[in-house]
């Protein structure tokens, strides 16, 4: 991925990071998915009181650009400043797998940065 790219992608998320909705874990984390046609779309993780129903930054993205039409992404940026490398959990990795299968991803807290695909973070999808 291109260094211009990949920053685009990193900002979107941390300013998607912004508007997360984390009053239980206060781990606010953006996410960022690039289609094959160069769109950018955003997301943040979305805490519940029923905590199975909270939903994570990379999907809400994933979701915008399904529901916008684009069924093909190429890469993904996840990120917080909440202390923690922002990794996505299984649930997103699986979802994502059926969109973004060759899919770069990127994983930073602002200051480190993981550069890894998706089919390395799960090698044997469903």
């Amino acid at each position: 991925m291109d260094a211009e790219i990949r920053q685009k992608l990193i900002d979107t998320a941390k300013r998607a990071a912004k508007n997360a909705y984390c009053p239980y874990s206060g781990y606010a984390v953006g996410a960022a998915v690039l289609t094959d046609d160069g769109n950018i779309y955003d997301g943040c993780n979305i805490e519940n009181a029923s905590y199975s129903l909270t939903i994570c930054a990379e999907r809400v993205a994933l979701f915008k650009a399904i529901a916008d039409g684009h069924k093909k992404i190429t890469a993904v940026c996840v990120y917080s400043d909440g202390g923690k490398l922002p990794y996505p959990c299984g649930a997103c990795r699986q979802t994502l797998s059926e969109f973004a299968e060759d899919a770069c991803v990127v994983v930073t807290d602002g200051k480190e940065e993981i550069r890894t695909t998706l089919n390395a973070l799960l090698p044997n999808k469903f």
